[in-house]
């Protein structure tokens, strides 16, 4: 795999994580009431979620599907388990409250596979990092 691939993990990670770290503080705050704790599963998360983002990443790159839509969808149903199972146990251990973890947890699966969807479809008209698929569009243009 080229270094070009990796660092197109990295950055769609980095990108991610933005994103996906906003919605949850929004969400945790709203939920317990308190925006400590939403700044505070936003905080653990930015560094669990960008480890396992970029480990699906590296995964979904050996994954053979070629129609962009479906891959794309796939890809957020496989994240958002992954993400929304680290959201609640993380809520869980900050609140101390099991429910809290529920709660949010539940609240982030329709907004983030919503935000995913759409973070893939722009990364998806990207090249960087993608030099083969950069020179084949570059040919059909020829």
């Amino acid at each position: 795999m080229s270094k070009k691939i990796h660092k197109r993990h990295i950055i769609k990670a980095i990108t991610w994580r933005i994103i996906g770290t906003l919605d949850t503080i929004l969400l945790s705050w709203l939920i317990s009431g308190d925006p400590f704790i939403g700044l505070k599963v936003g905080a653990f998360e930015v560094v669990t979620k960008m480890l396992l983002y970029y480990l699906h990443e590296q995964i979904w790159f050996r994954i053979n599907i070629t129609s962009s839509k479906k891959r794309h969808l796939f890809k957020t149903i496989t994240w958002r388990i992954v993400g929304t199972l680290d959201t609640m146990i993380l809520a869980w251990v900050i609140t101390g409250n099991p429910l809290t973890g529920l709660s949010i947890g539940a609240a982030e699966v329709l907004s983030k596979m919503l935000l995913y969807y759409l973070h893939e479809r722009a990364w998806y008209k990207i090249d960087f990092g993608l030099e083969k698929r950069k020179r084949l569009s570059e040919w059909k243009k020829t």
